[in-house]
């Protein structure tokens, strides 16, 4: 198997996971923007999920692009990192049902720590073929942007027991800080095209 067929089948995953969460999308319960408005909490989580998954896809796209070969190790983080993200929509359904209730912005936060661990361990088992002095190394430093994101994710957890909407504030910051794609793979991908 090659990186190309890897980054084939995890975007077939990551395609079903969003097909998935938008048909969890609440209907309104009738033909008035009154009505739509009631769908208000169910937009938002979904809307949330979409771009934290869109997150994770633009840069899977991009660390894969920096895979020499696929190992085991490798196969087995992207598999759990899949696993992480398809429990998206069951998080996301969960919250907006119950109006991010503290119980389910808790449950998403865990989803939201074990996708970030999962991604980190990918990268691990990926830079695991790099010497210390790689491109690749060199570009991800000391990834204090992933640090803040998991320690943010961790903290909403209890969080939310007391202040649920603090820990989405805490999960749209995260969202906002990673919505610009991660450019140190970029860099080091054009810089070059890791072929150390």
């Amino acid at each position: 198997m090659n990186a190309s067929r890897l980054e084939a089948f995890s975007d077939g995953v990551i395609a079903i996971i969003i097909t998935v969460m938008v048909l969890e999308l609440r209907q309104p319960a009738g033909a008035t923007f009154h009505a739509l408005r009631a769908t208000a909490p169910s937009f938002f989580a979904y809307a949330l999920s979409f771009v934290e998954i869109a997150i994770y896809w633009i840069n899977h796209h991009s660390l894969l692009k920096t895979v020499k070969r696929l190992s085991a190790g490798v196969l087995w983080s992207n598999l759990h990192l899949l696993f992480w993200l398809s429990l998206f929509p069951f998080a996301t359904a969960w919250m907006a049902e119950n109006h991010f209730s503290r119980d389910t912005v808790a449950t998403y936060g865990v989803v939201l720590v074990m996708a970030a661990v999962s991604y980190t361990l990918l990268l691990f088992s990926i830079m695991r073929d790099y010497d210390k002095d790689s491109t690749l190394r060199r570009a991800i430093g000391r990834d204090f942007k992933g640090k803040w994101s998991l320690g943010a994710y961790l903290v909403s957890i209890p969080l939310a027991f007391a202040w649920p909407w603090a820990s989405v504030a805490l999960f749209v910051a995260v969202s906002v800080t990673w919505f610009i794609p991660d450019r140190r793979l970029e860099e080091a991908i054009s810089e070059s095209t890791l072929s150390e």
